[in-house]
């Protein structure tokens, strides 16, 4: 591996002075795998880290959406969506280190760039401002769905090719995850009070 160092004198022995301003090589592009030895062929491999990266680019995404709209809470159900968005946004950010992972386990190389996820995404973006509470949630579980098609699908078709880690990835954490976060937005979006009045 080559490194370019920005050091006036050149290093001569060993010491305490940190190497800083490197330039490094790429030594793996985007989209490819190396050639791990997993039982899973090069194209399973291809194949599973190009979808699950969709997904992870789509989960970062909607991880930066719950915590802005924890900020940007509003009104008298302010404390408990504001403790709930936080409480998804932890998830989330569970289930990118997991995508990540099994995408870095795989021989590939997992999205992380911002502006690379900027790009790769398919959320749509929302208005810089803020929303009214209800357009909030309807957004995030927009969000939710985008990403639960994709798993669905991806984890049947990495299921036929084989790859079953990444078929219980899908399904035990992703799927069920956004499953369930869901249910709990949208029961605040039904319109039911809290006591029904009756007649005497």
């Amino acid at each position: 591996m080559a490194f370019k160092r920005s050091t006036k004198a050149p290093r001569t022995k060993a010491g305490s002075q940190p190497w800083l301003h490197l330039n490094g090589v790429e030594i793996q592009e985007f989209g490819t795998v190396r050639m791990f030895p997993l039982g899973l062929s090069r194209d399973a491999r291809e194949y599973s880290c190009q979808r699950l990266n969709q997904i992870l680019a789509d989960t970062q995404i909607l991880y930066n959406h719950y915590k802005k709209h924890h900020w940007m809470m509003r009104g008298p159900t302010f404390y408990q969506l504001h403790l709930l968005l936080d409480k998804h946004a932890g998830e989330q950010l569970e289930l990118i280190d997991m995508l990540a992972e099994r995408v870095a386990t795989l021989g590939g190389v997992a999205i992380g760039d911002p502006r690379h996820v900027a790009e790769v995404t398919v959320i749509p973006r929302p208005p810089n401002g803020v929303e009214e509470v209800p357009a909030m949630l309807s957004r995030l579980i927009e969000s939710h769905e985008t990403i639960l098609i994709a798993a669905h699908d991806a984890a049947a078709r990495t299921a036929e090719m084989g790859d079953d880690g990444t078929n219980d990835l899908l399904v035990s954490s992703v799927i069920r995850t956004n499953e369930l976060q869901s249910w709990f937005l949208i029961e605040h979006l039904v319109d039911t009070p809290l006591v029904e009045p009756h007649d005497s």
